[in-house]
């Protein structure tokens, strides 16, 4: 069994990883108003936040062979909470402080701590996508266009 499909097949790494990837590509903003004042749990760095670079590929017509589309910048970062869980984010961008709080988040989303986690930052970081995702849907069914032939009279 590879990889992909263990990871298919198992639900709480389902989870994590929707969790991991809505923190991911949430907007930095957010992420920072929605963590707040809050104290950050005792934890140590793994591995500090550090800026990269990641090959983007693309597909035409998500069929077609895949192509290098260009270089995105991100940032990752590792922490390992003081009971023991280790939370990881690679993050698109060169923001240290999303990352290290993406990490804090993917820890603290192994512990009790879950529930309020959840309650408290992806929850309204899933409803801002939804409703980002509604409006592009929105302005793009206004410039739809329904082409149709109209009967021409010859047979």
């Amino acid at each position: 069994m590879s990889d992909r499909t263990a990871l298919n097949g198992d639900p709480k790494q389902a989870a994590r990883k929707a969790w991991m990837s809505l923190l991911a590509k949430a907007p930095e903003a957010q992420v920072l108003a929605l963590w707040g004042e809050r104290p950050a749990p005792d934890h140590q760095m793994l591995r500090t936040p550090e800026l990269g670079s990641t090959m983007v590929r693309g597909r035409i017509g998500a069929t077609g062979n895949a192509f290098n589309l260009g270089e995105m910048t991100i940032t990752r970062c590792s922490v390992q909470l003081s009971d023991g869980p280790i939370g990881h984010a690679y993050v698109q961008g060169r923001s240290k402080e999303k990352a290290r709080i993406a990490a804090l988040v993917d820890a603290m989303m192994q512990t009790d701590a879950a529930e309020s986690i959840h309650a408290e930052i992806l929850t309204p970081l899933a409803e801002a996508r939804a409703s980002a995702k509604a409006v592009r849907a929105a302005k793009a069914a206004a410039t739809k266009v329904d082409f149709f032939t109209m009967a021409r009279g010859e047979d």
